[in-house]
């Protein structure tokens, strides 16, 4: 009881005074006393409860998916309605859920590694699950059964056709796989020998575009199985490729690289129209070039000519494609993972290694809302076809979901 008196005060301390008794004018049973500690003892605990609720994170998620029991590190949702995420994680597992209420409709099982590409279908029948190993499995969503498997080398990246039962994929040494599911009819194109990094299948469906870890690029017909052209040397990137998008006809790919350099291509012609970095003019120091600002994520706005970068020293540059020059730096405290255009306006979203999910005005350059609820990095996330919500995927074991509210909605 030594500290009852500075228990007293830090009470009166924290919580209005409503009556001040004096104890020497009324004499006190032993239950009375006990009474009173015990009342003593509620309001302590309520007053720790508030404080803890004060100091707990802030979440804006609608829903949070908590089935994995490791890092989830991709997430996708089917084309069709967008009803079905599925995500893949560092526990060797994938799962297909209900974005609405977070059922799980089937696991992915038979992984042995971590799940690192999950990817719908066009027509979102069939789901395709690959882990780092280079196991890779495709189910029918209707029946939740597993159709095909086939195990290539370590796995770099999946991609579904955009109008056919047709998988591709990028591997580690070098090789594009195609499959006919589930037929399993395969062809494959052989790369220089290095990582298959990135890939990207034109809007016709007939050629693929693949960078490669030494900076090449190639563009493949998929049907003759030939190179049309590469791209290296003082035309190509540096390093590796970390990611490619196109505009919506085809005709122009943009890619980046880990080499700070995004590069604006005609498709048709393998021609590298502009380069793109967040340097500036003057001179960098020596720091800056040993070690260049790594692009992260590309794309194309479609409804205004613009692209946008993103940077793994979290700057979200927006380029105006017309004058080839900066329009806007969109600045994070930490490192961007991914961005997204939405469908059908300037509006630009990021996820970032602090767990937040951020979108910006691309005509203005002005950041509209943050959305925050993940305890450690967003490693993926993807938003839905009108744009109102955004599934997460993140570091903390956790998938969320989040309705995205804007004024102009």
């Amino acid at each position: 009881m030594e500290n009852s008196e500075e228990d007293s005060l830090q009470l009166h301390e924290d919580e209005e005074i409503i009556e001040v008794i004096d104890l020497n004018d009324t004499e006190q049973t032993a239950d009375d006393l006990a009474d009173e500690l015990e009342d003593v003892d509620v309001a302590e605990d309520k007053r720790w409860e508030t404080e803890d609720e004060m100091e707990s994170e802030q979440d804006d998620s609608e829903l949070t998916f908590s089935k994995h029991t490791g890092s989830v590190f991709c997430v996708r949702l089917d084309p069709v309605t967008n009803s079905l995420a599925v995500t893949g994680g560092e526990d060797d597992r994938a799962f297909v859920w209900s974005v609405s209420d977070g059922d799980v409709l089937f696991e992915c099982t038979g992984h042995k590694d971590s799940v690192t590409c999950v990817e719908f279908s066009c027509d979102s029948k069939l789901v395709a699950s690959g882990d780092m190993s280079g196991l890779i499995k495709v189910w029918k969503v209707e029946n939740k059964t597993e159709i095909w498997s086939f195990e290539v080398g370590d796995l770099e990246w999946l991609e579904w056709h955009p109008c056919a039962p047709v998988l591709l994929a990028g591997t580690a040494d070098g090789n594009l796989w195609m499959w006919k599911i589930p037929s399993g009819d395969c062809k494959t194109f052989q790369g220089p020998n290095c990582q298959a990094t990135s890939g990207k299948i034109l809007p016709d469906g007939k050629k693929a575009i693949v960078g490669y870890e030494d900076g090449t690029l190639r563009l493949w017909d998929l049907k003759q199985g030939n190179a049309i052209y590469v791209i290296k040397g003082h035309d190509g990137h540096q390093g590796a490729l970390t990611s490619m998008a196109c505009n919506k006809d085809g005709s122009l790919v943009l890619t980046g690289s880990v080499d700070g350099q995004a590069k604006l291509i005609n498709s048709s012609t393998g021609k590298v129209l502009c380069s793109f970095s967040t340097e500036n003019s003057e001179v960098k120091d020596s720091m800056e070039e040993q070690n260049p600002n790594s692009v992260e994520s590309v794309g194309f706005c479609n409804v205004l000519p613009l692209i946008a970068v993103a940077y793994l020293d979290g700057t979200l540059a927006i380029y105006d494609m017309n004058s080839q020059s900066v329009r806007h730096r969109c600045k994070h405290e930490v490192g961007i993972v991914h961005m997204q255009w939405e469908e059908a306006s300037a509006v630009v979203s990021t996820c970032n290694l602090a767990g937040v999910v951020t979108l910006w005005d691309a005509r203005s350059g002005h950041m509209m809302s943050e959305y925050r609820g993940h305890g450690a990095e967003i490693l993926d996330f993807v938003l839905n076809r009108d744009a109102s919500v955004a599934v997460t995927a993140g570091g903390d074991h956790k998938a969320k979901v989040f309705c995205l509210q804007r004024p102009d909605r």
